[in-house]
């Protein structure tokens, strides 16, 4: 039977329709994934994203431990920030992408995608062995709801006892929200200024009223995971499972920027991504776009035109609510990557027009 989140009831009364997600029972919308998307863009929208696994990592050698399991360097986040790192295998493939918040000196907690938390703690706790550092899943201590859109900050204002302003894109800080106690993360998933509000289960009833009556003239919406989808492919945000999987690296996916070589003590890969990373890759991640009614699906195979020759595979496709158009991501060869650049897709037996474009699709007004 899937897990319920505290929400569950709220979201039923909402008339969510529900989907089985990582062995959630998850809101898939509320009223339609269209009308949730635009409310992210142009207002705000809530979402509940409890199954969202959190691990905590502390003790004295903590930041060595973490600098050698992750590709990043967590020992140089300041207290009070964090990062985006990637978990890769010995062979650089990407096991998990993941944020990486410090909360003192020598404690962290490294939040992962709901489908792959337990992998992420195994993996940590076997590179954490040698370390004086204690690893413990702290998923069911917290549930966690996001705020995100043009209006977010606004509405979480109303109700944050802090300099609200003054919180930077991925700064963390402890506050009281709607007079209860809450870990405040400035960071998202969906391309818009953001919030994601850590908070014990037995507050997030409470919060999610005072943030949905507080946000209600802003054109507050609750969504669900549908439009999630749809805003971060807009976004270029690569998603594990399909942009991220152990046969890509960090490099294929554009995401060469988080490596850090020559940490101290090395890390897990390292070898295996200086290859790759000296050599190039072969595949690149890329954005398609299309003027026809037929939508790029994960696994299409994308053509050479002019000698129907497959040059890559569409990992993620939708039709972009905000363009009104299709957009995908997928990895092509390198010699077909340049932006502007003609190719075909096979939708279904039948070669579609795309065209190469640069990620992200979308970038919201600073």
């Amino acid at each position: 039977m899937s897990k319920k989140t505290p929400l569950h009831r709220i979201h039923a009364e909402l008339g969510a329709s529900f989907t089985d997600f990582a062995g959630w029972s998850m809101p898939l919308s509320y009223t339609s994934e269209l009308a949730e998307h635009h409310a992210v863009r142009t207002t705000a929208g809530i979402f509940d994203l409890t199954h969202m696994g959190e691990i905590q990592l502390s003790g004295p050698e903590v930041s060595r431990a973490l600098d050698y399991a992750l590709v990043g360097e967590p020992s140089k986040i300041a207290v009070g920030s964090a990062r985006y790192s990637i978990l890769v295998h010995e062979n650089g493939g990407v096991l998990g992408d993941l944020v990486v918040l410090r909360l003192a000196e020598k404690r962290y907690c490294v939040v992962t995608h709901a489908g792959n938390t337990l992998v992420v703690l195994s993996c940590l706790r076997d590179r954490l062995d040698g370390y004086v550092a204690t690893i413990k899943d702290m998923s069911s201590q917290w549930a966690l709801i996001a705020v995100h859109g043009p209006k977010s900050s606004l509405i979480v204002g109303e109700l944050a006892a802090i300099d609200l302003p003054a919180l930077k894109y991925y700064g963390i800080e402890r506050a009281r929200l709607a007079d209860h106690g809450v870990l405040l993360a400035r960071t998202g998933y969906t391309g818009e200024d953001g919030f994601e509000i850590y908070c014990r289960p037995e507050a997030a009833v409470a919060l999610w009223q005072a943030i949905t009556a507080a946000g209600a003239q802003h054109g507050l919406a609750p969504c669900g995971l549908a439009c999630r989808d749809t805003l971060r492919l807009e976004a270029g945000m690569p998603l594990h499972g399909r942009e991220l999987t152990v046969r890509t690296t960090p490099f294929d996916a554009g995401l060469g920027r988080v490596v850090v070589f020559g940490k101290p003590g090395g890390f897990v890969g390292e070898a295996a991504l200086a290859v790759r990373r000296d050599q190039g890759p072969v595949r690149v991640l890329v954005g398609l776009t299309s003027t026809g009614r037929q939508v790029p699906r994960t696994g299409c195979a994308v053509l050479e035109p002019a000698t129907g020759e497959p040059i890559g595979e569409v990992t993620s496709g939708a039709l972009s609510p905000t363009f009104g158009h299709p957009v995908a991501m997928a990895y092509l060869s390198t010699r077909r990557t340049e932006p502007g650049t003609e190719v075909l897709v096979d939708i279904q037996g039948i070669p579609q027009k795309a065209e190469v474009a640069l990620l992200p699709f979308y970038r919201r007004q600073a």
